[in-house]
């Protein structure tokens, strides 16, 4: 970390944590974040579900919800980004304050409850992008009064579909209502087939992921894997935020809302190996939850990841994070004799079991 960077985190910090979002943005269109550029090599190049990426280091849906920041974010070292969640309708989401440093904790806890700009102003903005290397995907939402959640995210898919690299179903999301219910195996299957079916009418098919809780018992994780697998869709995203707080110390440790950061890599990689096991290579899948180094990406991708998210780490640590994690993967790699991201893929499994 330069001392720029630290500088401008140790100013943001000073900021309401959802007025440093804004700003963070702000300052990323303005072209005042020395961003990495392309990070690549032949180890780390890879492809999952079809899209050729740079390196397996991607940007969970989040950060950039409206889609306003997409080309600084594709040079900032980045494979892919995924922006969103975009719902049908915009939607100021939840009552502030609705976002929480946990400093102590290398934590956050939000109950932004998908907060957006809807889906017709995301589409505008994400069909004026130039398209690059770096797969753009975008996390489909559903808005909270609406009278049929399920049909939403086949809707978002509709209006924006063409514009994007590849969609994730977010359905487990802890801030929206009983927006969890739809991970029951009925649910899931009925919401699943309207979403390939708005997939089926694009011009171009995209990649369709599911991003599913961290919170889910073997019984419900098995039964996720098997609609998972018989929808047809092209990969699982593994995990959202939690709802435990177990060995929180930081003064806003029981805000409501989803938990995310270093407190959520250990509950999360057991459940992307359970994943790994359960789904046996029939489809990728995308490891997230508390990475903030490279050692935590490679063990992601050990315990059955093929690519990794972040994000709440780049609130304490900055952009320069992301070429870092992807340099460090790429030794590390080197060092165990993979050839490439794709080879390490699921080797550790069962140390996660």
């Amino acid at each position: 970390m330069t001392l720029f960077e630290r500088l401008g985190l140790r100013a943001l910090h000073l900021l309401d944590p959802e007025a440093a979002h804004g700003a963070s943005l702000r300052a990323l269109r303005a072209g005042l974040v020395p961003l990495a550029g392309q990070v690549t090599s032949p180890r780390l190049a890879t492809s999952v579900a079809g899209m050729a990426l740079t390196n397996p280091i991607g940007l969970a849906a989040g950060y950039d919800k409206n889609a306003v920041a997409v080309a600084p974010l594709s040079r900032a070292g980045f494979g892919f980004i995924e922006v969103g969640a975009a719902t049908p309708r915009p939607q100021d989401g939840n009552p502030k304050p609705r976002v929480f440093r946990l400093a102590d904790d290398c934590a956050v806890i939000n109950r932004f409850g998908f907060n957006n700009q809807g889906a017709g102003a995301i589409s505008a903005r994400l069909a004026l992008r130039t398209r690059g290397p770096v797969p753009v995907g975008l996390n489909l939402g559903a808005n909270k009064d609406s009278a049929n959640r399920a049909a939403d995210f086949a809707a978002v898919l509709s209006i924006c579909g063409a514009h994007v690299d590849f969609a994730t179903v977010n359905v487990s999301s802890p801030n929206t209502e009983k927006l969890r219910d739809l991970q029951g195996p009925a649910a899931l299957t009925a919401l699943l087939a309207q979403v390939m079916q708005a997939r089926a009418d694009l011009a171009r098919p995209i990649p369709i992921f599911l991003k599913i809780a961290p919170d889910l018992n073997p019984d419900e994780l098995a039964q996720i894997a098997e609609v998972a697998v018989s929808a047809g869709i092209q990969g699982i995203i593994a995990t959202n935020t939690t709802l435990a707080r177990n060995g929180l110390i930081s003064p806003d440790k029981d805000q409501i809302g989803g938990l995310s950061g270093a407190p959520l890599f250990e509950k999360s990689t057991r459940v992307l190996a359970q994943l790994s096991k359960l789904t046996d290579g029939k489809l990728p899948l995308i490891g997230v939850g508390g990475i903030s180094t490279a050692d935590q990406a490679n063990a992601k991708i050990r315990a059955g990841a093929s690519a990794v998210q972040l994000y709440s780490a780049l609130v304490y640590q900055g952009l320069s994070l992301v070429p870092q994690i992807a340099r460090g993967l790429d030794v590390l790699l080197a060092r165990d004799g993979f050839a490439n991201v794709a080879d390490a893929v699921g080797t550790a499994r069962g140390d996660w079991l």
